[in-house]
């Protein structure tokens, strides 16, 4: 049973991005991290759906990743009565009231209070309060795709980056490999609309990820590999029963079922930063089309 536990497991983490496949190290370090929130009593929360914030930790070395501001943000969401599942794209630079700070940018939750404050504020933006935080160094998600064989995502508009990659991205359909991966969840300069194409571009990422893991679950180690890696590198207060369950939703979701939008908004400026004033009205759309059933119809 343990064993059948930990193989779920390692498919579960790898889909949401809650697992690295990485070289053996004879440093076990904490590099991702799965918190279990504190939810206020008087919540009504449906047993049969799963809501889990990934968020891209940009700490460097020897920072605390979950003191730092969040770069990549998704509220993932799973049914595990229909198999559905969903993605939500926060833009980084939203401005929005963080509890206790005043007004801010999203990420900046994240330095000010840790996955627990960063979940609070997206779920207030969202209106899905989040079961789990899932904080990851982009360094080891590099080295997750390139153990995994990389990966392949269908990109709708050319673009590149001087800095992160010269030669840039063509459209359609293209192999990444970690660094690649990296790179074109990461580039925002050079997109048309910045930090909502970067966020979609992040979604995609995820896709390609999980068609990956679902192609190579079977191979002779793979995941045995994987399990291994995770339990050196994985800090979390969830239990071994809660964590059967996360791979148990993550198990039944079905590819056709995979739904995944952006907050959108209008670009502002407050005190010289430029931010994303994001729609509310919008993201509230999201979470009351997502609440009852991990889909959203119309983006």
């Amino acid at each position: 049973m343990l064993r059948r536990i930990l193989r779920l497991g390692a498919i579960a983490l790898s889909f949401l991005v809650l697992a690295v496949v990485v070289p053996d190290s004879a440093v076990k370090s904490t590099e991702f991290t799965l918190v279990k929130l504190d939810r206020a009593d008087g919540v009504d929360v449906d047993p049969n759906l799963i809501w889990i914030l990934a968020v891209g930790s940009d700490a460097r070395p020897g920072e605390d990743m979950h003191r730092v501001r969040g770069d990549a943000l998704q509220l993932v969401g799973m049914d595990t009565r229909t198999g559905a599942a969903t993605a939500i794209g926060i833009p980084r630079d939203s401005w929005v009231p963080v509890s206790g700070h005043g007004y801010d940018k999203i990420n900046a939750a994240l330095y000010y209070g840790g996955p627990q404050l960063l979940g609070e504020t997206v779920g207030n933006l969202v209106g899905i309060q989040p079961d789990y935080v899932f904080v990851s160094r982009f360094k080891y998600f590099q080295a997750m795709i390139d153990e995994i064989g990389g990966i392949t995502v269908r990109n709708p508009v050319a673009f590149d980056d001087p800095y992160l990659k010269a030669k840039g991205f063509p459209a359609g359909k293209i192999h990444l490999g970690g660094y690649d991966a990296m790179a074109f969840a990461r580039i925002r300069h050079n997109l048309i609309r910045g930090d909502f194409d970067r966020s979609a571009n992040q979604q995609r990422v995820l896709r390609g990820i999980q068609a990956r893991i679902h192609e190579r679950a079977a191979a002779p180690g793979f995941i045995d590999r994987g399990v291994l890696t995770v339990m050196q590198h994985l800090s979390t207060n969830l239990s071994p029963a809660e964590l059967y369950k996360l791979a148990q939703a993550v198990a039944h979701v079905e590819p056709g079922k995979v739904t995944t939008c952006v907050v959108q908004g209008s670009i502002g400026n407050v005190g010289g930063a430029s931010v994303v004033l994001p729609f509310t009205e919008q993201a509230r759309s999201y979470g009351d089309q997502a609440r009852k059933d991990a889909t959203i119809e119309r983006c």
